[in-house]
């Protein structure tokens, strides 16, 4: 019996259509990227274990896809390790899918040093894995479109990262929420609950809101060692209501015994300043629950969602003080966010927001109805392209019935039909294939009709 043909779960194949969409959407952020000085790089898909492990947080670390070393990976391997999962992986994987476009960009930082300019603004669109429970708007491969500034502390990076995100939601029409927090401020917030040694649990938790409700985020912080009296201090901090600059202002008294919790609040009203003063067309909020559970965030903390269809972020990112230091490149700030391609996709198609001419493909076909007809046709069609007007010709000679089901399978508008008449009056019979009109044109004449 033939085997069933299959992918695995969580990804997807992409027929012409699709990837005709996929084109608009990659064309489209990397047109900003390019419009705000970025340069594009490219990493492996692979990288080696110890680069990725550690850098993503304990449950980050679980959903890492490893690859098993290359050969017989398990020959010669002591049989008591068969028991110990963690220790058996180490010994017979040393390499692992990249989990974002992040960790890699640092290594690469760090690995060519000598040879790019700093501040470096890259770009980068390329998949990466993880190895999640697949869901709507959520897949094990996936394309991240990545765009940092790394070697600059100033906090014009992070207007110009809110800038890039209005900019690129705007000619998608899509109307967004662009969350605002700081890493500092959480840091803050467990400093002055007295817990500074659980920041990461309290950013877990806190993270989750928007999954599992307050309630159970309480639960969890309780379960992570917090007291009521922590926890009573927390809650009304994730409740906070009123403008950007009111929850700044009433964060101030709360984080006044806390050096680098005030030192968030002033960068958070720095940036919201340099946006009032440039003007952004999307929605800025400041979110005090806004956490992303990556445990390399230092400073500024955004989170993108669409205002008008149920999904996840389709946006996030921060600033990062530490990263490279883990390669061996200390004190080299960067920040940076990362666009989640397949889950703009998903919003553009449930708010049909796609352009009728995204999806592009054949836009004329010339007919074959013989020999002499083709030989005529093929240079027009040479010209045609020339022109740069996208077309194709019909290789069999068959009836015309079925180069028409073709053509209208394909969606082409229009055909160039050569036929024996055509070739002794030199000219060409140009059928728009929507509306049924026909026109009798010469080369010329043709075309300046499709160009049109």
């Amino acid at each position: 019996m033939a085997q069933k043909p299959s992918i695995p779960k969580g990804t997807r194949d992409f027929g012409p259509a699709e990837m005709a969409r996929r084109d608009y959407i990659f064309n489209t952020i990397r047109g900003i990227f390019k419009l705000y000085g970025y340069s594009p790089i490219e990493t492996p898909a692979m990288e080696n274990l110890s680069t990725l492990l550690g850098k993503y947080g304990e449950e980050g670390d679980k959903l890492l896809f490893k690859v098993l070393n290359s050969g017989d990976a398990f020959s010669g391997i002591d049989s008591s390790l068969l028991n110990n999962s963690n220790a058996l992986s180490v010994k017979v994987c040393e390499k692992g899918l990249r989990y974002d476009l992040t960790v890699p960009f640092a290594r690469f930082v760090v690995q060519h040093q000598n040879e790019i300019v700093f501040p470096f603004k890259r770009y980068q669109i390329q998949p990466v894995w993880r190895a999640d429970r697949p869901q709507k708007g959520r897949y094990r491969e996936f394309y991240q479109c990545d765009v940092d500034v790394i070697g600059s502390k100033s906090l014009i990076n992070e207007l110009e990262l809110v800038q890039i995100v209005d900019s690129v939601f705007h000619k998608l029409d899509i109307s967004v929420c662009i969350k605002i927090n700081n890493r500092k401020v959480l840091s803050g917030i467990s400093e002055v609950i007295g817990h500074p040694d659980k920041l990461i649990d309290i950013t877990i938790a806190i993270d989750k809101i928007d999954k599992i409700g307050l309630d159970a985020v309480k639960e969890e912080l309780t379960s992570k060692g917090l007291d009521e009296k922590a926890i009573n201090i927390i809650e009304p901090i994730l409740n906070l209501k009123g403008t950007n600059i009111e929850k700044l202002s009433a964060m101030r008294p709360i984080l006044a015994s806390s050096e680098i919790g005030t030192a968030g609040l002033d960068e958070l009203e720095t940036v919201f300043e340099l946006i009032e003063k440039v003007g952004i067309g999307q929605e800025v909020e400041l979110d005090l629950s806004l956490a992303r559970g990556l445990n390399y965030y230092t400073g500024a903390i955004f989170e993108v969602k669409a205002k008008d269809a149920e999904m996840g972020s389709i946006c996030g990112g921060g600033r990062y003080d530490d990263l490279t230091g883990i390669f061996g490149l200390p004190d080299v700030s960067g920040v940076g966010i990362s666009f989640g391609a397949d889950r703009i996709y998903d919003v553009l198609l449930t708010l049909d927001k796609f352009p009728s001419g995204s999806v592009g493909g054949t836009k004329v076909i010339f007919t074959n109805l013989g020999e002499n007809e083709v030989l005529y046709a093929l240079p027009v069609l040479k010209s045609v392209r020339e022109a740069g007007i996208v077309a194709e010709i019909y290789t069999e000679k068959t009836k015309l019935k079925k180069q028409f089901d073709y053509a209208d399978k394909k969606s082409i508008p229009y055909m160039v039909i050569v036929g024996e008449d055509e070739v002794k009056g030199s000219c060409f019979n140009l059928k728009n294939l929507l509306t049924g009109e026909q026109q009798t044109l010469a080369k010329e004449q043709l075309i300046e009709q499709l160009q049109k």
